[in-house]
């Protein structure tokens, strides 16, 4: 009797053992089931945000996705692009503007610019493109234009002739600061940019430029605006803007650029 009371208070005990490991596990997986996904790093989610928002050719984000790719963009810091605070790299003296290549696909991709001091990138344009350019470092002078006649210019680009333009950006800019935009006919779509001090700048460009695509990149000087060029041009009414003649330009030479292998953080791309 004692054996088998024995035999069964160890059964006893073995099953209700088993019950509370068996218990104790059904817990352990629903907590593991519950559990939130890990936080996605600024870069990959700024690359996750553009996948849903440019969509090729004649894509403009929403305003739903301009306002969450601007949001990700203001909050986005030098280190997360592994970037310094001083841009030591840059040689001293130069005024040669460097940029690397931080992603690139048909639809957009993501550049940084770095401009040593008295920097230029010249007056030029983004044709059928959105560009949102978060200044991640330093100090710049950005001076932007909108076309008057956007379709007419584009549709009939007849080259190296003056094309009325619109004064939409004349200011200096020092990080942090929130990101500016241009869209393909209005927001300073040609804008030329001038570095105060060492700056930093990437750029998000949907779609990239493709000369076969018919966005290629054109150069321009702004000329004042007195007397039109072109008799059976109309003038625009005195409106208080200011206005400017734009004539296209072979490309400068201080548009030069030299290229950077990227070595900040990777993107894991994944499947649109």
């Amino acid at each position: 009797m004692r054996i088998s009371d024995g035999k069964r208070r160890i059964i006893e005990v073995d099953d209700k053992s088993r019950r509370i490991r068996k218990k104790r596990h059904c817990c352990e997986t629903s907590m593991t089931m519950i559990r939130p996904p890990p936080v996605t790093f600024p870069l990959q989610r700024l690359y996750m945000s553009c996948l849903d928002v440019f969509k090729g050719v004649d894509s403009v984000p929403s305003t739903s996705d301009d306002q969450k790719l601007r949001h990700i963009l203001d909050g986005l810091m030098p280190e997360d692009l592994g970037l310094p605070r001083s841009l030591q790299f840059l040689e001293p003296d130069s005024t040669v503007v460097v940029y690397t290549t931080v992603y690139e696909s048909q639809n957009f991709s993501l550049y940084v610019f770095f401009l040593p001091e008295n920097g230029v990138i010249p007056l030029h344009n983004h044709p059928g493109m959105t560009v949102y350019s978060k200044l991640l470092l330093g100090k710049v002078h950005i001076k932007a234009y909108d076309l008057v006649n956007p379709d007419i210019a584009y549709n009939n680009p007849s080259s190296f002739h003056p094309k009325l333009a619109c004064l939409k950006t004349d200011t200096v800019f020092t990080a942090p600061c929130d990101t500016s935009v241009l869209y393909p006919t209005s927001g300073g779509n040609i804008h030329a940019f001038t570095a105060i001090t060492p700056c930093a700048i990437l750029d998000v460009v949907g779609p990239p430029y493709s000369k076969r695509d018919g966005r290629d990149c054109s150069y321009y000087k702004d000329i004042p605006y007195a007397v039109s060029p072109d008799e059976q041009m109309t003038m625009p009414e005195e409106d208080g803007k200011c206005y400017r003649w734009l004539e296209e330009i072979e490309m400068p030479k201080e548009s030069k650029m030299d290229r950077i292998e990227y070595l900040g953080p990777q993107i894991i791309e994944v499947s649109p």
